[in-house]
């Protein structure tokens, strides 16, 4: 029990194989109070346009460290990028609070790995709740396989930063609050409090984040189309592209995970990897492996 609970501040408290499947109520008990929290505050908070504003900043932002960092850089290695500059979207990614990027990437990895099968973390073929949620709430899944991302296991800071992932999310939360009580002070008219903004620009928007990330996981082996006949279920999806700056072009993806573009036709909107041509013309971000021709080329004739 002690362990469950030192592992919601230092996750590698629980590194030690355990293939129970049973859900850890112990150690995702702050994450059950999380939605609690939610559901009640939606009642208690009034929604101020400031509250609003930074609840969607937020979210894109964060999404953006996702699926830009954790999934395309940390995961598939889709770009360069300096030191400093992969622990700074490193950082900003764990306040999404989905755990630390070394454990996101090396699940991920897996997932491609053995995709759909009894070795893929969140295997589609088990169901919606397994795969959206189930697989991360058991032991199963809960240690970081630092063998798998090696690669960046190696930079201390990263080491850091997963272990301790609680802290970042805890510094937005105190930043927020800050900012919350000196609006609240000095613009009364921005209609918002230290206990509001948190709970709207973090709590709110970070259950959103999350369970739009899970999607992935979940509706885009379910729902959409197509294209590219892989040996999984994965699908194309506008809307979940758009609601995930662009990992909703799942089939392409699992066609050729290694290009920082998923939507691989001009109209299969890609914010994030826009976002990431942008990093690259200011020269934050270098070698954004593309989309081979002949991958593009079996494309041709098939319903998308």
């Amino acid at each position: 029990m002690w362990a469950n609970v030192l592992a919601w501040i230092d996750s590698y408290q629980l590194q030690e194989p355990d293939d129970s499947e049973a859900i850890a109520w112990g150690r995702v008990l702050p994450l059950i109070a999380l939605h609690v929290i939610g559901l009640v505050g939606l009642f208690l908070f009034p929604l101020s346009v400031v509250d609003l504003s930074v609840a969607v900043l937020l979210y894109l932002i964060r999404m953006f460290a996702i699926t830009g960092f954790f999934h395309r850089y940390f995961s598939h290695k889709a770009f360069a990028t300096a030191r400093w500059h992969q622990f700074l979207w490193a950082f900003l990614g764990t306040t999404a609070t989905q755990r630390g990027p070394l454990w996101w990437a090396a699940h991920h990895r897996h997932h491609h790995q053995h995709t759909e099968t009894e070795r893929d973390p969140h295997n589609a073929r088990r169901g919606f709740w397994w795969s959206h949620m189930g697989w991360f709430l058991s032991p199963r899944h809960f240690a970081t396989d630092k063998h798998a991302v090696r690669d960046f296991a190696r930079f201390p800071e990263l080491v850091w930063l997963d272990r301790f992932d609680v802290v970042p999310p805890i510094v937005l939360a105190a930043l927020l609050y800050l900012i919350g009580v000196m609006l609240e002070h000095f613009a009364p008219a921005s209609g918002t409090t230290g206990l509001q903004l948190v709970f709207w620009g973090y709590l709110v928007s970070t259950l959103v984040l999350m369970h739009v990330t899970l999607m992935i996981n979940s509706l885009a082996h379910k729902v959409g189309s197509r294209p590219y006949d892989n040996d999984d279920d994965s699908r194309n999806s506008w809307w979940l592209a758009l609601l995930t700056l662009g990992e909703g072009w799942h089939n392409n993806h699992h066609r050729y995970c290694g290009s920082a573009r998923q939507g691989f036709l001009w109209w299969e909107v890609d914010v994030s990897y826009y976002v990431l041509r942008g990093l690259a013309r200011l020269g934050l971000v270098w070698d954004l492996r593309e989309v081979p021709a002949p991958v593009l080329a079996e494309r041709s004739g098939r319903q998308s």
